[in-house]
């Protein structure tokens, strides 16, 4: 239901060769789709993430794919290596696609495949993806992704404007205020009062 209201990993942030845990709770797990991992370019979310454990005090972990493959591999590699897994639960996908698809280098995946993917793996996670992908789904779309996954809510955008990310404004703020109060109403209300005309502008939208 819809509820309007390279590159390795690397524990973030990173500052002189020095790995620098955040003492919080809960952690952010990013998969983010490049045109090749091998680029050794920081990307904007890259430097946004590490702006964010620097500020905001949010640990996360990175890694950048460019197949599908790659993807599952990145997941199963942080489910069985990372004993600390319980503690992501926010899983950040920055991967472009439309409104219930991703794309990966031109190669298009259903929601349905993306769920059979994580299927089980994601219980009492957020799915949230960034607004390089237009996020809507169908009741019956929205069911099957939470109940397959085992998800605690998938959020995202409806709205894609090219100008407008999201990983510098809204996305922030929603860690944030999540990091503070596991009631997903109220961290949804704050972010509308905070934020409200972005909100309404990029069409923020949580299905759970």
């Amino acid at each position: 239901m819809l509820k309007p209201i390279k590159r390795e990993s690397f524990v973030l942030y990173k500052k002189s060769e020095r790995l620098i845990f955040m003492e919080n709770e809960k952690f952010i797990f990013c998969l983010e789709a490049v045109p090749d991992v091998d680029d050794s370019h920081s990307t904007e979310v890259v430097l946004c993430l590490e702006d964010i454990a620097l500020r905001q005090g949010i640990t996360s972990i990175y890694k950048a794919c460019d197949t599908i493959e790659g993807l599952e591999e990145s997941l199963n590699n942080l489910l069985y290596e990372d004993h600390n897994f319980k503690d992501y639960e926010i899983v950040y996908l920055v991967i472009p696609g439309e409104a219930n698809n991703i794309r990966i280098n031109d190669y298009y995946y259903s929601i349905e495949e993306i769920a059979e993917l994580f299927e089980g793996r994601m219980k009492g996670k957020i799915i949230h993806f960034a607004n390089k992908k237009i996020l809507d789904l169908t009741d019956e779309e929205s069911q099957y992704f939470l109940d397959v996954t085992g998800a605690r809510a998938i959020s995202g955008y409806g709205s894609q404007i090219d100008a407008i990310s999201s990983t510098n404004t809204i996305d922030r703020v929603f860690f944030s205020l999540y990091q503070e109060d596991d009631d997903l109403k109220e961290v949804v209300e704050q972010l509308f009062q905070k934020h409200y005309n972005l909100c309404k502008l990029l069409d923020f939208r949580l299905y759970y």
